[in-house]
């Protein structure tokens, strides 16, 4: 992300494509930092330069969808989302997207879009999981990419289908959650906004950290 920042700064073209080999700094939302052994995954940050921002709001939704759809015929199962940025299988951890953009007074300069895949399960980490043995990293960038580009360009509040497709997806949904409010999660809204039932109402989230009672 830092690089991709510093290339961003001084007129890398959208597309441009930073991929580290391993991680010895990685970095997630709230300031979680990790390691990650070499050749294990794909980390990755892709540089974008929307002329239109409508669709900023729920990009970390749109690329995980992306990200998802891409990946399924890597996987033994399709592959869950949980807002409002991490991707599973099963009950463990696969991916996490961090997506970061900077300003110019009122316009966006950049985006840079951030990955974390494993495509081998860590050794070190017992809620994380990766995909189908002897999947090819290479293989797997191959088809992310486009699919990374193509959500980065859309615009816009998420469609029906793409709310469809994230509710069939929805690891969360039905299920009682602790933050950012104790209630039973609805779903989520055409801006991204994750939905809670509460007592008596359902209340909409734009920011925080979802945590169910069983998942982390």
């Amino acid at each position: 992300m830092d690089v991709a920042h510093r290339l961003a700064a001084d007129g890398a073209p959208a597309g441009t494509l930073v991929i580290a080999n391993e991680q010895t700094a990685g970095r997630g939302r709230g300031g979680k930092s990790w390691q990650s052994s070499p050749e294990a995954g794909l980390w990755l940050t892709l540089i974008e330069r929307p002329g239109d921002t409508s669709g900023l709001d729920v990009l970390s939704i749109r690329v995980g969808l992306a990200a998802a759809e891409s990946l399924d015929r890597f996987a033994a199962e399709p592959i869950r989302l949980k807002w409002p940025n991490d991707l599973y299988l099963d009950e463990g951890k696969l991916a996490g997207i961090l997506v970061e953009a900077r300003w110019r007074e009122q316009s966006v300069e950049w985006i840079a879009i951030g990955l974390g895949l494993n495509v081998r399960r860590p050794e070190d980490i017992e809620s994380a999981v990766g995909l189908e043995p002897g999947t090819a990293r290479a293989e797997v960038l191959g088809e992310l990419i486009p699919a990374l580009r193509s959500a980065a360009g859309a615009t816009g509040p998420l469609d029906t289908g793409e709310l469809e497709e994230f509710n069939a997806r929805d690891l969360a949904r039905g299920k009682t959650c602790t933050q950012p409010a104790i209630g039973r999660v609805a779903g989520i809204s055409a801006t991204g906004e994750l939905l809670v039932a509460l007592a008596d109402t359902v209340a909409p989230f734009r920011s925080g950290s979802l945590v169910l009672e069983d998942i982390q």
